[in-house]
Formats: C-alpha cells, sequence, structure tokens
C-alpha cells in the first residue's frame, strides 16, 4: 500500500462569523492510499484554533503516516492517538480503500437516496441584518430546528432576535438551539441561562470556556435549559478520562464533531459512555469540505439517531466538491442523480 497526502485551502462564500473571530478560509488535507491500483480518498479535517491537533508537526505526522502506512492499523492509529483528525482521515481512506465506490462508506437507505437525515439550520453570527436575514432563509427553507452561534454582538440584541422567532413560531413549530462556544462568563452563565430558557430553547452548547470542570458541572445542575458539551470534549482521549468527565460534569448533551474527537472510533468511545450515563447526543461536522461531510453523513446515518444533526455546512464555500448531498427542506439528501467531481 502507499500513501500521500495534499493540502487544500477552502475558501468560504462570505466570512463567517465565530466567537474566535472571523472565517475567510479553512485548510485541510486529503489522504489517499493506493493498493493494487485501487484508490482511497481520506479527509483530515484540521481546525486550526480548535483542534487538539493544531501543531507544528502536523504535516510532519502526516509524512510519517505515508511513510508507515504499512505497519499494522492499531499501532497507526495510536500512533495518531494526539491526531484526531489524522485519525478520521486515515479511517475514511481504509474504508474508501474497500469500498466498491470511492465515496460510498456506509451503504443504507441513505445512499440508495431512500431516506434522508434531519439536521439543523445554522445561523452565522455577524450584525442584527445579517442574523435577522439569515434566520429569514433558513424558516423559507423549510428548516425546523435553528441553530443560532450567539456571543458576537449585544445579549439583549440577541434575545429580541429570539424572541421575533417565537412571536411567530412556537417551541412545537420551530426547535432553537444556541452555540455560545464558550462566550459567557461563569459568574454570569446562569443569569443569562435564565433569560435564554424564556424561549422555550432545546439546548445551548458550551455556555462556558471548555477546562473549567467543576464550573460547568455546577451550572449543568443548576441550569433551566439543557447544556449540550462541545469544546469540551476536545482532546480527551482515555476512555477512562472520557467517562471521569461526563460523570463529573453530568451534561444533559454531548455534541460529536468526528474530525476533533478521533473520528469514527472516538466518536462511538462517547456515545457508549453518554448512553450508559443517560447523556443525549448528536453529530456536528466541523467546516470539512463535501468529502470529509459525505463520511460524517453516511456514518451519521447507521447509528439511527433520529434528532436533527448538524451536517449542513458543504455550501459554506466557493471551492467545494460537487457531490451527492443536498439540502432539501431541512432534511440532508443523498441525490444519486448527481455526482461527484473530485478532481485533485
Amino acid at each position: 500500500m502507499k500513501a500521500s497526502f495534499q493540502k487544500y485551502i477552502l475558501n468560504f462564500k462570505q466570512a463567517s462569523g465565530t466567537s474566535r473571530g472571523v472565517l475567510h478560509t479553512k485548510e485541510t488535507f486529503f489522504l489517499k492510499l493506493i493498493e493494487k491500483n485501487k484508490l482511497g480518498i481520506g479527509e483530515c479535517g484540521l481546525f486550526r484554533g480548535l483542534s487538539c491537533d493544531d501543531r507544528p508537526d502536523y504535516e510532519e505526522k502526516l509524512v510519517w503516516l505515508c511513510a508507515n502506512i504499512h505497519k499494522n492499523k492499531d499501532e497507526l492509529f495510536n500512533e495518531l492517538n494526539q491526531f484526531p483528525s489524522i485519525q478520521f482521515g486515515l479511517e475514511q481512506a481504509l474504508l474508501s480503500l474497500k469500498s466498491d465506490n470511492l465515496f460510498e462508506l456506509f451503504p443504507s437507505k441513505f445512499t440508495k437516496s431512500k431516506d434522508a437525515i434531519n439536521i439543523n439550520g445554522l445561523i452565522w453570527m455577524g450584525n442584527e441584518s445579517f442574523m435577522k436575514k439569515q434566520i429569514s432563509d433558513k424558516l423559507e427553507a423549510g428548516f425546523s430546528t435553528i441553530k443560532m452561534k450567539i456571543g458576537a454582538i449585544d445579549f439583549e440584541t440577541e434575545l429580541s432576535l429570539l424572541k421575533s422567532i417565537r412571536k411567530d413560531f412556537s417551541s412545537k413549530e420551530i426547535e432553537l438551539r444556541v452555540d455560545a462556544n464558550g462566550g459567557f462568563k461563569p459568574n454570569e452563565a446562569l443569569e443569562k441561562l435564565k433569560r435564554l430558557a424564556e424561549f422555550e430553547i432545546h439546548s445551548i452548547e458550551q455556555p462556558i470556556k471548555q477546562g473549567q470542570i467543576s464550573e460547568m458541572a455546577n451550572l449543568c445542575l443548576k441550569t433551566p435549559l439543557p447544556i449540550a458539551l462541545d469544546e469540551e470534549l476536545i482532546g480527551v482521549f482515555p476512555v477512562t478520562k472520557k467517562q471521569e468527565l461526563l460523570q463529573i460534569i453530568n451534561p444533559q448533551y454531548i455534541i460529536l464533531k468526528p474530525s476533533l474527537v478521533g473520528g469514527f472510533k472516538g466518536s462511538e468511545e462517547w456515545i457508549h459512555l453518554a448512553e450508559k450515563l443517560q447523556i443525549g447526543w448528536w453529530i456536528t461536522s466541523a467546516l470539512e469540505s463535501n468529502v470529509g461531510l459525505n463520511a460524517i453523513a453516511q456514518w451519521t446515518y447507521t447509528l439511527g439517531n433520529r434528532m436533527p444533526q448538524g451536517l449542513g455546512t458543504g455550501g459554506l464555500f466557493t471551492n467545494n466538491f460537487d457531490c451527492p448531498l443536498e439540502v432539501k427542506n431541512g432534511y440532508l439528501n443523498y441525490n444519486n442523480l448527481k455526482n461527484w467531481t473530485f478532481n485533485l
């Protein structure tokens, strides 16, 4: 088996605001495996500023992987323990290599265009009019779950946006999720959660910064609305540490981004532990190209979780790859009449 990798820069159609600043581009890497004239493709979706593998030796580790691809799989994955996005790229590439179809990793009703995945519509941070326009577009496009990133503008303005949605749509008609990306201070978080709870919010992601374990545990105990851990899960690798974190914080939900938590295997470890502790979960992509999104979507479908998932990022980039994934009426579909144009 031979392996190589290639860096690729994804360009946003419009600058996308997060609590970490405004994103114009997104760096990613494609891993290619060749065995007996057969090709396998995987995406190592490094997320600068968020991934625990955003390290100076990232490309060095990809070089190491390509030079050692002949080694035992367990040995490779152990060596890549601190590089979850490379683990994920390798998982994809190995599945792709085995498949009769380069991009059909998990054959199912979803890949046969016979079923779809319920997803949330994502509202990016920005000024009030920009956010209002996005909300209106998502409602018009048929989404029944809207996830709004908060923390970029004045909190009162964000509350008024939520109020304007609730004025027209009840919680039975539109499910509202918010993502604070760790933007609240621990001493003000509970008060803000109480105010958000007035709008029958489904859940809030990561209200305070990760790493404040006792503060987050206290918040999850007292919160008037469900809390979902997101960034909190990044960089936690041993199963015993994962279990300890969930037992101490005891959140209502966890959110799993395969590129950030060690691919399918790392995510499934979290799911198994969460279910034992009766903690809910859903899957979210992390600004991968359509190659990574396709892999996450196919795998997510096999998990059988009917909650709205966070998988609608494929249309954000000007230079993404054409693929069968398409969003219709708040659902992610796999349209077999559409072809891939992966030309790297």
